[in-house]
């Protein structure tokens, strides 16, 4: 069975390689380093299709170490001991070069089990992986590796790639290729930066394209159906599902509804429907708050018809919440306050209730003293006694602060009336 075109026309050079140019071009880092011989121990980091594997494999090729290739998926450990055992032959005399993909797939134990080898520089490591290098990783390998990150290529750069595949598919099929317009751009657009999906989505459609007039014909429908919904890199456990989630409401926080709702979308395209939900939620009393306090019971609204409506029609209510909170008043006053109790809290910071406040509801309270002085602030004018409510040792602490906003600075200006004070403390 043949390879896929991707591995068919896998690039040989560096200079032939995708995008990455933050990392390939000359006078780059990684570049100075492999064009001089001097590989260190490295981590490529990114999605899959950008060319970590590729490059991997162009600069294992350029050492003069024996080469060992082992997949994360499949590697065992006797798999690592085998390698290891060669280091003592004629083999391993000059190093070992060890290209380990995906490498987040080995337990704790299995990638320590390289840590000796790499220290001593018997073996250097050349690893990939899809997953954020600082979760998944040993600390002890990290520390001796340089990681290096691949982004998703821009969909100019993914184009080129796909006009030479059609190319070389023509050359393969030995008829010419037909296009419609615009079908090279649609498949680059869609794959979502991943190469190797792109070719392989030309490969496809190319295959499958009927022959008419000694040629085959590649409308712009086949691509779109060859692609769909590939542009959507998301994975609920992984990076991606944070880093949108991060974006949604950093987004919102920061008034642009235009980038709140893209983020929106692509939540909902990827058929998440709780975690905007409850971001919503959250984001309405971290940072709308008492700026804006209805923005809570309008958005649990909101969310409550989302829920009940179901995808696709659930995009409409968290539409509508998104843009209100990206348009509402902000104050993280509250968030603020409550963060600062708990890390009271946390260090230790409570000391004991005072007696007036105590439960007096049970016989005995009263010769406790628990609840006796307590004073009962309807009872005074305005509904309000000054009285000491927290603990001896936090008295004079002050958790809240008014925001800005209208609307807290209505309820100081009411505050102040209550209690006489010209200024806040």
């Amino acid at each position: 069975m043949a390879a896929p075109l991707a591995d068919r026309i896998r690039p040989q050079t560096l200079d032939e390689v995708v995008g990455q140019r933050h990392l390939l071009s000359p006078g780059s880092v990684l570049r100075r380093m492999v064009d001089g011989g001097n590989i260190s121990n490295l981590i490529f980091y990114g999605p899959s299709g950008v060319g970590k594997t590729t490059v991997a494999r162009i600069i294992a090729s350029q050492t003069g170490k024996t080469l060992h290739k082992l997949n994360g998926t499949t590697a065992s450990t006797a798999d690592i001991k085998e390698i290891v055992a060669r280091l003592d032959t004629f083999e391993g005399m000059g190093g070992v070069l060890l290209y380990l993909d995906e490498i987040q797939y080995l337990n704790k134990k299995q990638q320590q089990s390289l840590l000796e080898f790499i220290e001593n520089g018997r073996i250097t490591l050349i690893a990939s992986t899809t997953e954020n290098p600082y979760f998944y990783i040993y600390n002890a390998i990290l520390s001796r590796s340089t990681v290096f990150e691949f982004k998703p290529v821009e969909p100019e750069e993914v184009e080129r790639a796909v006009e030479r595949a059609f190319s070389i598919m023509e050359q393969e099929l030995g008829v010419p290729i037909r296009r419609e317009p615009e079908v090279a751009a649609a498949i680059a657009r869609n794959c979502g930066g991943d190469v190797r999906k792109s070719i392989n989505a030309v490969e496809l459609v190319c295959l499958s394209a009927p022959e008419r007039d000694g040629a085959r014909q590649v409308t712009l429908e086949d691509a779109a159906q060859v692609a769909q919904r590939s542009a959507m890199r998301y994975d609920r456990d992984g990076d991606e599902h944070y880093d949108i989630l991060s974006a949604f409401h950093k987004s919102v926080r920061g008034s642009d509804e235009n980038a709140a709702l893209h983020y929106l979308a692509r939540l909902l395209t990827a058929g998440d429907l709780l975690s905007p939900c409850r971001r919503l939620l959250c984001i309405a009393a971290e940072d709308v708050g008492l700026a804006y306090p209805m923005a809570v019971p309008v958005v649990k609204a909101c969310v409550d018809s989302a829920l009940q409506l179901g995808l696709p029609e659930a995009q409409l209510p968290l539409a509508e919440a998104t843009v209100l909170l990206c348009t509402a008043p902000k104050s993280n006053s509250a968030a603020e306050a409550i963060f600062a109790a708990m890390e009271d809290v946390k260090n230790g910071a409570t000391g004991e209730v005072p007696a007036h406040l105590r439960d007096s509801h049970y016989g005995g309270a009263e010769k406790l003293g628990h609840g006796a002085a307590y004073r009962y602030p309807h009872d005074y004018p305005g509904h309000y006694v000054k009285q000491q409510y927290l603990p001896d040792r936090l008295k004079e602490r002050i958790y809240y602060r008014f925001g800005e906003n209208r609307t807290e600075q209505a309820a100081k200006a009411y505050r102040r009336s209550l209690t006489g004070e010209k200024q806040e403390k």
